[in-house]
């Protein structure tokens, strides 16, 4: 049986233009604790639509993690903006905890 990282990574083998599919499978990898192989795909979803903030989170803490704090950084103040401008208190929350850690 195929892990759901494997799942998603066979879908965007055959949609690679499918955002939702990327933003799965860069969910399954880090799940997986795999975060340097989830940065390409949330980069390319954070890529398609300015106003998609999840990505843009994801994308910040997989850097973190790697240890790419400085090039985390923008990328959490841009999920933290649309975080404001979209009116989500508790990512907006997370978002200047993590940025004030950095």
């Amino acid at each position: 049986m195929a892990s759901r990282a494997e799942q998603f990574a066979e879908l965007v083998r055959q949609q690679p233009g499918n955002a939702l599919f990327r933003f799965s499978l860069a969910q399954a990898l880090l799940a997986d604790g795999r975060p340097a192989d989830a940065v390409v795909h949330l980069e390319a979803c954070a890529a398609s639509r300015a106003d998609w903030m999840m990505p843009r989170i994801l994308l910040g803490k997989a850097l973190r993690q790697l240890g790419r704090g400085p090039e985390a950084k923008p990328v959490l103040t841009a999920a933290l903006d649309l975080a404001v401008a979209q009116q989500h208190e508790d990512p907006e929350r997370e978002l200047r905890a993590l940025l004030a850690e950095l």
